[in-house]
Parts: structure tokens; sequence; C-alpha cells
């Protein structure tokens, strides 16, 4: 029995060969079919376009006036850009840091000390911080106030009483002109 089976090995080398290319060939059919599937779940995870049509914006800051805070949107979040007076920088650059618990020093948060640029997020669980309009409560210190859990932030930014943890986050932002900024 052993010598028919010797027999038909040697009488075939074809067959071998023949079962070694079908497997290569399978194999690399179920590759190519597998990246195939999974190509589109990776893909899924790229930005949409609208999204990436976010990821920078351009804001014309002629329009602001001294004291005033707009809100843009920037990559679904808002966006607080306030035109400080002389007085609020002054105030904001003689803050003692080393009593706050994010301590950054306000030229650290404002590229040019006229324009605070601020993601208008409150640190602690997510909200929208009051203070943009005239008719809002601004908190103790002049700046934003998060009424969901009595977070006070001063006109940098920076946490000063309440619960949230960091200061109002800055975005990268660049001027692109005097009266022009580009965020993101």
């Amino acid at each position: 029995m052993a010598t028919k089976k010797q027999n038909l090995q040697s009488e075939n080398p074809q067959s071998e060969q023949r079962r070694d290319f079908l497997e290569l060939l399978t194999l690399g059919t179920a590759a190519v079919g597998g990246v195939a599937l999974l190509w589109p779940l990776i893909n899924s995870y790229n930005p949409s376009k609208d999204v990436l049509a976010l990821a920078s914006i351009d804001v014309d800051l002629s329009a602001i006036e001294v004291g005033q805070t707009i809100t843009v949107t920037w990559r679904g979040k808002p966006v607080f850009i306030r035109r400080r007076s002389e007085s609020e920088i002054t105030a904001e650059q003689n803050v003692d840091v080393s009593d706050l618990r994010d301590p950054e020093q306000d030229n650290e948060r404002a590229e040019n000390p006229e324009w605070l640029v601020v993601v208008g997020i409150c640190t602690h669980l997510g909200c929208v911080p009051q203070g943009q309009k005239v008719t809002e409560t601004r908190g103790d210190y002049g700046g934003w106030f998060c009424p969901c859990h009595g977070s006070h932030y001063d006109l940098s930014g920076r946490i000063r009483k309440g619960p949230a943890p960091t200061n109002l986050e800055v975005p990268a932002y660049q001027f692109t002109t005097d009266n022009s900024i580009r965020i993101g």
C-alpha cells in the first residue's frame, strides 16, 4: 500500500504544484477580500468634508468695539473673542497667578493683549458659560460665569472660583492682518 501512495506522488508532481498554487490563490483572494471589507469601516473614521471645511476659520475683527465679545463657531464649538479695554488688560496682567488653581499669565493666553480668544466651554462639565451678552451674569471676576455649577472665569479666561479644574482653552490662532485672525 505504501508503494502505491509513493507511486501516485512520484507520478503526479504537477498535482502538488497545482495544490500549492490553489492555496496561494485562495489566501490572496481572502486577503484582498478582507481589505475590501475593512476599508469602508476604516474610512468611516476619517473626518467628513464639512468638518474638514471647518478645520480653520477666518474672523474679521474690525466691527468689534472695545469691551465687546462675539461668539463664532469653530469645529462645532463656541469660541469667545473679546476686545479688551486698557483697564481690563491692566487688571488681568496684574493678577497674582500664584493664587490661581491653573496658573497662567495673561500674556501666555493672549497673543495680542487687546484680543482674547478662548473656547467657550466650561472645563468642568462642558457647559457654555454666560457673559457674552450685556444682560447675562458675568461672575465675580467680570469674565464668564457657568451657572450649572458656579464656575467663575476672569477676562483672561482663567478659572477663579468654582469646580472647574482648568482655564478656558485657548485655541490655536494667528493674526493674518491687524483686523483678522485665523482660528485653527
